[in-house]
């Protein structure tokens, strides 16, 4: 297994990867990914905050990464953290634990640069999404509702959002 940026000549995939994401919501939940803004991810991969995981070779799954996320977490943003958004599997590689290895490669980056806490959320209230996050260490926080959903992606709009944290 191989954890890197991922680059602008990976673009393509990833909006791939996010359709099927979608679909694969839409099928078993209210809320799901929306087309993201290409510029919106194309900053992330110039900023290094966009990842791939690789395992013998094979693209596995993407993420986000930024150290402020003020308008999802408000008070809390204040506290040092790195937060984690639209993690995404291809389906291939689904059931192989891969968050978990993700939430320990997140501890170490967290570390790394200093931050208390790897944290997430989830739009909606997916009880099989939040027990997961719960076996992968993570604290439920509870859910919110958003006060300012201005610039976030649209399904922000659409539901509470659960919140989860685990200290490092």
């Amino acid at each position: 297994m191989e954890i890197q940026n991922s680059t602008l000549a990976d673009i393509d995939r990833i909006f791939e990867l996010y359709r099927m994401a979608a679909g694969y919501m839409k099928e078993r939940f209210h809320v799901h990914f929306p087309e993201f803004s290409r510029t919106m991810v194309e900053t992330e991969i110039r900023e290094q905050r966009q990842w791939k995981m690789l395992i013998n070779g094979e693209l596995a799954c993407i993420w986000a990464t930024t150290f402020q996320d003020p308008q999802i977490w408000e008070e809390k943003d204040k506290d040092p953290s790195v937060y984690i958004h639209r993690i995404t599997t291809v389906p291939a590689f689904r059931g192989q634990q891969l968050v978990k290895k993700i939430v320990d490669w997140s501890v170490s980056y967290a570390r790394s640069h200093n931050r208390k806490y790897v944290r997430l959320d989830t739009v909606g209230e997916n009880t099989r999404l939040i027990e997961h996050y719960q076996q992968c260490g993570f604290n439920f926080l509870g859910m919110v509702t958003l006060q300012d959903t201005t610039g976030l992606p649209d399904h922000y709009q659409l539901d509470k959002v659960s919140l989860f944290e685990l200290p490092v």
